[in-house]
């Protein structure tokens, strides 16, 4: 039996009303999306036509799911909050603090050990609040979810941006920062700008070598990292439906590598079948019955030109392989072109490490098919020239794939099981060398390949791939292999041909498990004390920062201006980093130390303007601090694209810097900077931002009469003594305001 069936068929049961009475007032056919949209709103009755990318909408999601490295702040947030148990069903989960060296349960050994503090206090608080909590090793948040809470036609919010992995299941599931968490936790509506649509039809079937990965490692190329911000994407037509499940999940959980809001497909056979396996047979019975209302009306899939602001089409039948990066996972090459891709940028052709898994591609069929490749080093005579990982989604894909003899399979090749965890896909990589910063290259099933990103390392050139690709091209060693059309030495000097991989969509056997990892909270957690060490490194409860003086800003300092892509990876580093995330003043220490600097090309470097030395961005940054200066960040295109990581907005605000002005934001990053009273401005002119200068001192005007629609003003005052005066923009509503004036949205929360 599901979790929370109750609460699935309470929403069930008000869909048919909701959604007849939306069609009426928009007056067409709907599309999936607003379907679920308008059957979560706030207060319930749908009253108006909302207009896409404008109007800002409240909503009541369904459940809230947080993991380790962001649930801490969500958390110690939550406990400022004032409430004695959470408002909707929610849950925790243990998967980022845990580093991949040697092996599954020596890792997970140590990452207890290390983490005992935060483990106890995360457990602590879900058990005081009524939050369910998953056991360290019990598997990675995303994979977790699809297995146990996601359901057709619901609504998630969670701590991290793969959180639109969901949408396999057909939930419309996005990421947000803790903030915004926490308001849903107490009871309060979740604010969202009513998304754009961007329609993808999908016809033909996958076949051969390629998998759902490469329908969005296809899709990203042709919307790039931020041509799908603002809109949520719909998978439809025959293609779709001949995907699994998990493979839907895939497409999903890389939406967030295009700035999408999430993605999701209709209710499908294959939905049913995934949660009949996965022991919810009373949710596919509830699904079954509403499945009407779980997909787009005919119409719009009939005509989706109509209904879509942008249609994508692509036919599965003739997709090829596509391998993405480096450094960017919109950097698309079919498996085709990428040995004379390779050797025109100078990429390293050796591939140095196969990292298979993660929240992305971890399913039973993904590893069931990375096997019977695994399986064909022997029976064909081959040798695997790269090191090879794999890394589980959870304990009951390890455990099942262990009964079923993948793992023994693996084993054969050399390969090393890492925890069921984040691992590498996070940072959390040991990697033997990393240090020594050479140029290399590795190849992974995950999401994200930013620079430094998996080890580290800057010049790790890391490309992502579906796991049948990653796998054949660590048995080849070689980037420029082509398994569709090339042939391999053997140790007998033959040549040799690696067959297409073939798997299993759901182990014939059904899924088993001894310990899933779940702990279920106490009934009642009143008497449940949560307990933070004063004197922590880890974790420290929080101030409330202050309200907003009543005055324009003047004298900010610039503490640096940013070029190029400057992701929340670049502004507050995961890896070594994440054990500070409960811990706000220690993790400000690496306060935006990977963004490169416009004036002098290097990272962690900046113009002290008090000392005239250039020091590191954290140092200089606490030095304007120290002498009740403020200052203002500035950024170039799609500013905070990646991970929904809060501390990105919550280290500068700690640390004094009152406004962050770029050319564009990504979606969650822009939220998260309102919600902790931040200024998150926009350049009216995007050439403006030629004209900041290293030592400019800067005033914004017009924060007296900060209103909705109203741009304010900049006044550049150049070291020279001369002056320029800028527009800038700004996405504020009236409640968004309030939150600026109170100092952060959580101050009002509590007044």
């Amino acid at each position: 039996m599901a979790f929370d069936i109750e609460m699935i068929a309470a929403r069930y049961s008000k869909m048919e009303a909701a959604i007849a009475q939306a069609r009426k007032i928009v007056g067409r056919p709907l599309t999936l999306t607003e379907k679920i949209l308008y059957n979560h709103l706030w207060d319930g009755n749908p009253s108006k036509s909302f207009g896409r990318g404008a109007d800002y909408v409240d909503f009541a999601p369904d459940r809230v799911a947080m993991q380790d490295a962001t649930a801490q702040m969500a958390l110690l947030q939550f406990m400022q909050a004032g409430r004695k148990k959470v408002a909707v069903p929610s849950t925790v989960h243990c998967d980022h603090l845990i580093t991949a060296k040697e092996e599954s349960g020596k890792d997970l050994g140590i990452a207890v050990t290390e983490n005992k503090e935060v483990y106890d206090f995360l457990s602590s608080v879900s058990n005081k609040y009524g939050i369910g909590f998953w056991k360290p090793g019990a598997g990675i948040i995303h994979q977790v979810v699809l297995e146990n809470y996601a359901f057709p036609g619901g609504m998630m919010i969670g701590t991290d941006s793969h959180t639109v992995n969901a949408g396999g299941l057909g939930m419309v599931a996005i990421g947000v920062g803790g903030a915004d968490a926490c308001d849903v936790m107490a009871g309060l509506p979740w604010e969202l700008k009513w998304p754009k649509a961007i329609g993808v039809k999908l016809t033909g079937k996958l076949n051969g070598w390629t998998s759902a990965k490469d329908v969005i490692l296809k899709v990203a190329g042709i919307l790039t990292v931020k041509g799908g911000t603002g809109a949520i994407v719909e998978y439809f037509g025959p293609g779709a439906e001949a995907l699994s499940c998990t493979g839907k999940g895939t497409i999903c959980n890389m939406g967030a590598e295009i700035g999408a809001t999430t993605s999701t497909f209709g209710y499908d056979a294959s939905m049913e079948r995934y949660l009949r396996s996965t022991n919810r047979s009373d949710v596919a019975d509830l699904a079954n019955k509403y499945k009407a209302h779980l997909t787009a009306d005919p119409e719009v899939y009939a005509d989706p030109a109509k209904y879509f602001d942008q249609v994508i089409e692509i036919d599965l039948d003739t997709l090829e392989p596509y391998v993405n990066g480096p450094f960017t996972p919109d950097l698309a090459t079919p498996i085709s072109k990428m040995k004379e891709e390779a050797a025109k940028n100078g990429w390293p052709l050796k591939v140095e490490v196969g990292l298979i898994g993660s929240c992305t591609n971890s399913s039973y069929e993904d590893i069931s098919r990375a096997a019977s490749l695994a399986k064909q080093v022997a029976s064909k005579g081959l040798k695997t020239k790269a090191e090879f990982t794999i890394t589980p989604g959870s304990e009951l894909v390890r455990y099942t794939i262990q009964r079923d003899g993948f793992i023994d399979t693996f084993n054969q090749i050399g390969a090393k099981v890492f925890s069921n965890a984040c691992g590498p896909c996070i940072g959390m990589w040991s990697r033997v060398g990393a240090e020594k910063k050479e140029k290399n290259t590795i190849v992974h099933s995950f999401n994200r390949n930013f620079q430094a990103r998996q080890d580290g390392n800057p010049n790790t050139y890391a490309f992502v791939a579906s796991p049948e690709i990653t796998t054949a091209l660590a048995i080849a060693g070689d980037l420029g292999f082509n398994p569709l059309t090339d042939t391999l030495t053997n140790e007998k000097g033959e040549q040799v041909k690696l067959d297409p991989p073939t798997g299993e969509e759901l182990p014939m056997k059904g899924f088993a498990v001894e310990d899933a990892g779940y702990v279920a909270p106490a009934a009642d957690g009143s008497g449940v004390q949560v307990i933070v060490d004063p004197s922590s490194t880890r974790l420290q409860l929080l101030a409330p920062f202050k309200p907003w003086e009543g005055t324009d800003l003047k004298g900010l300092k610039l503490l640096i201006k940013a070029k190029g892509k400057c992701t929340t990876d670049h502004i507050s580093m995961a890896g070594p980093w994440l054990k500070f995330r409960g811990h706000l003043d220690n993790i400000s220490n690496n306060l935006l130390i990977g963004a490169t600097n416009f004036f002098n090309g290097k990272t962690n470097e900046v113009k002290n303007q008090i000392t005239g030395n250039y020091e590191p961005v954290p140092q200089t940054q606490r030095a304007y601090k120290a002498q009740g200066i403020g200052s203002i960040v500035v950024g170039d295109e799609n500013y905070g694209e990646g991970s929904s990581r809060e501390h990105a907005a919550m280290e500068p605000r700690h640390l004094g810097v009152r406004a962050v002005l770029v050319k564009s934001f990504a979606r969650i990053h822009e939220t998260n900077l309102k919600k902790q009273g931040m200024l998150a401005l926009t350049f009216a002119n995007k050439d403006d931002y030629d004209k900041i200068q290293e030592d400019d001192s800067i005033d914004i005007n017009g924060l007296t009469s900060f209103q909705e629609g109203k741009a304010l003003t900049l006044v550049l005052n150049h070291k020279d003594g001369k002056k320029d005066e800028i527009q800038v923009n700004h996405t504020y509503n009236a409640q968004q305001i309030e939150w600026f004036k109170a100092g952060a949205a959580l101050n009002l929360m509590k007044a």
